[in-house]
């Protein structure tokens, strides 16, 4: 179930970064609804400065972040449950 949760909202993220390559979409109410739900997420990585000119890398880092620490904390998780942490 974890897996599926980050799989949607990383989708959502790809969908926050394609609605700024068009004029308006953010007033939307599709845009409103996702800048609600993916901008506190995105503002902890705001203090990196990922942006190189015109292109921002913040969603691809924040992206990345997110997996991985789903993938880590599914691992740590099982290996508990299990009982293959030493």
């Amino acid at each position: 179930m974890l897996f599926e949760v980050v799989h949607i909202y990383s989708i959502i993220l790809v969908i926050y970064a394609l609605l700024s390559w068009f004029p308006g979409a953010y007033d939307t109410a599709l845009g409103r609804f996702i800048i609600k739900i993916s901008r506190p997420y995105l503002s902890l990585f705001d203090h990196l400065n990922l942006s190189f000119g015109p292109i921002d890398f913040t969603i691809i880092v924040a992206i990345l972040a997110l997996e991985l620490s789903s993938q880590g904390l599914y691992l740590i998780v099982s290996r508990i449950m299990f009982g293959l942490l030493y």
